[in-house]
């Protein structure tokens, strides 16, 4: 990779995994010095660990986004401490997935759902994105879904908190792009990490027959995104959701 985050700052959130983990890494990669944030401190330094011995820099913040404004505040601060006082990048990342259908929804599932997938970022980008704006801009990249757009019979639910998630990123954009501040989204399509040496194939794979790329993607790909939101090579867009899916959404391949 180039240098293309050289002396930026950038917090990740839900970074102790999957793709969390892979757009904190490509960002230190590129130069950037990173949060790496989430609920399991022992996951969070093994990132860190990873990222420092590549030559980048990072720190880990500990933090169970609830909901709450008061612990979205609690970890802009702290992140932003770490950082030397400013916030760059935010990637609102960490999310939920409940995969059940409507009716097996209770109550409680519905407000956890929403309290981290939709009011958790919600509250942090209220935090970070007026200290961007004094600064003189930064960028807020969020994360959609597929499942947004194209409905499946099971996780309503979290379909639903991640269009909401896309609806805020085009209002966010309007709202804050005229400040300096750029937001866009990316959506991704069925990734998991790469499989291990003869291991069975992924539940997920079924989701992705008919698509053009006809597989599962890896975190690394949505990272590559992310990596070029973040940069001034994407100056010019905002309020964006970037599919990175595999064509699930926009194409459909007949089988001859």
């Amino acid at each position: 990779m180039g240098r293309r985050l050289e002396g930026k700052t950038a917090l990740v959130t839900g970074s102790t995994s999957n793709i969390g983990r892979a757009i904190a890494m490509a960002f230190a990669a590129e130069g950037a010095h990173v949060v790496v944030s989430g609920r399991n401190g022992e996951r969070g330094l093994a990132v860190v660990g990873e990222i420092r011995a590549a030559g980048g820099a990072a720190d880990f913040v500990a933090a169970d986004l609830d909901g709450t404004a008061a612990v979205s505040d609690r970890l802009a601060g702290e992140a932003s401490q770490v950082l030397g006082g400013r916030i760059d990048i935010l990637v609102n990342n960490a999310g939920i997935f409940p995969g059940s259908t409507t009716t097996d929804t209770d109550e409680e599932t519905f407000d956890r759902v929403y309290a981290v997938n939709v009011k958790a970022p919600y509250f942090l980008t209220a935090a970070i994105a007026p200290a961007m704006v004094r600064a003189g801009g930064g960028a807020v990249i969020n994360l959609g879904s597929w499942v947004a757009r194209l409905g499946i019979p099971v996780g309503t639910l979290y379909s639903s908190s991640k269009g909401a998630v896309e609806t805020l990123t085009r209002a966010w954009a309007a709202e804050f792009g005229p400040q300096g501040v750029r937001v866009n989204a990316i959506s991704p399509g069925v990734i998991v990490p790469p499989a291990a040496e003869g291991g069975e194939a992924h539940p997920g794979e079924i989701m992705m027959k008919g698509t053009p790329a006809g597989g599962i993607g890896t975190p690394d790909a949505i990272a590559h995104a992310a990596v070029w939101l973040a940069s001034e090579e994407a100056a010019f867009v905002h309020g964006t959701v970037v599919d990175v899916d595999g064509g699930r959404v926009g194409a459909a391949v007949i089988a001859a």
